[in-house]
């Protein structure tokens, strides 16, 4: 095992094992991304207790005043709390929240970068339409991923990794670093350690290292943009491997496949391997068919 495969074993103790069947929303590394699930409060009226409820719900994701209130009032856009076209007043949100204007004003500002609210004179702020929000940013992936949509933004993340991450293991296979294969390399071997350890966190995060390297080992700068989606995917997804699934033996094989493809400079073995570890979850696979061997 190289150096770099033994440092990221070592780091941390396992500190739970693998889902088991039906056990996928209890999967630590989901839990441990998550925003708080308890239904935040409805803002209907001055006895609303949103300052407090703010503070638990993002206080334990370890964020400052900002942080946490950009948490909360994103979480409450997403899920329909606050509801499009309705006003927030920075007075009211500071009074609630138990935050200065200036937390309140850069908070505002960070959701109006995400299509979230806007801002106009004489008009204030007000909740944007869903059609309007960026929907490729990390932060609204997370909370359309554990609110009412979290169903279809699961999918809708897997169909829309079909479509990138194929292309950029074809395209990796034409780029002979070998620093950055054996980084992949590396991620598989502990990938296998933690599958065999029961250590879900530790696979996590190798799996997560493993997609990111791979789409920036693709040299496309437009699909390296787009590598925090897969982070992101992988984060939501409710287990670690294709961001679909939870690990097993069958995904940690296509993962050594596609290592293998690189190794060898076989784009088309790269690409279907890829697609195989994309279509192992059910759902997927009643949108995308299933690639034939060749």
């Amino acid at each position: 095992m190289s150096t770099l495969a033994q440092t990221m074993m070592t780091a941390r103790p396992a500190e739970s094992g693998l889902a088991g069947p039906g056990e996928v929303d209890r999967y630590p590394y989901a839990d441990s991304h998550a925003p708080d699930r308890v239904s935040p409060p409805a803002w209907d009226g001055p006895e609303a207790e949103l300052g407090r409820a703010g503070r638990r719900a993002a206080g334990s994701r370890g964020r400052g005043l900002h942080g946490q209130l950009v948490q909360q009032l994103g979480q409450m856009i997403v899920s329909g709390d606050l509801g499009a076209d309705r006003p927030l007043v920075p007075e009211e949100i500071g009074q609630r929240f138990e935050v200065s204007r200036t937390v309140v004003r850069e908070s505002l500002r960070v959701l109006e970068a995400k299509g979230l609210v806007s801002a106009r004179p004489n008009v204030g702020t007000r909740v944007r339409p869903v059609s309007d929000w960026n929907l490729l940013d990390p932060d609204i992936i997370e909370w359309r991923a554990f609110g009412p949509q979290r169903d279809d933004q699961r999918r809708e993340l897997c169909e829309l990794r079909w479509t990138i991450e194929p292309l950029a293991a074809r395209l990796a296979a034409g780029h002979g670093r070998e620093d950055v294969q054996q980084r992949l390399a590396d991620m598989v071997e502990i990938m296998g350690h933690a599958l065999a350890q029961g250590d879900g966190i530790t696979f996590s995060r190798a799996d997560n290292e493993f997609h990111t390297l791979l789409i920036q080992l693709a040299g496309n700068r437009m699909l390296e943009h787009l590598s925090g989606i897969v982070s992101a995917a992988l984060q939501v997804s409710g287990g670690p491997v294709t961001g679909c699934d939870r690990p097993n033996e069958v995904t940690l094989a296509h993962h050594a496949r596609i290592v293998e493809a690189l190794a060898a400079g076989d784009a088309p073995a790269a690409e279907s391997a890829m697609r195989q570890l994309l279509v192992v979850h059910p759902e997927v696979e009643r949108v995308v068919p299933a690639p034939r061997e060749h």
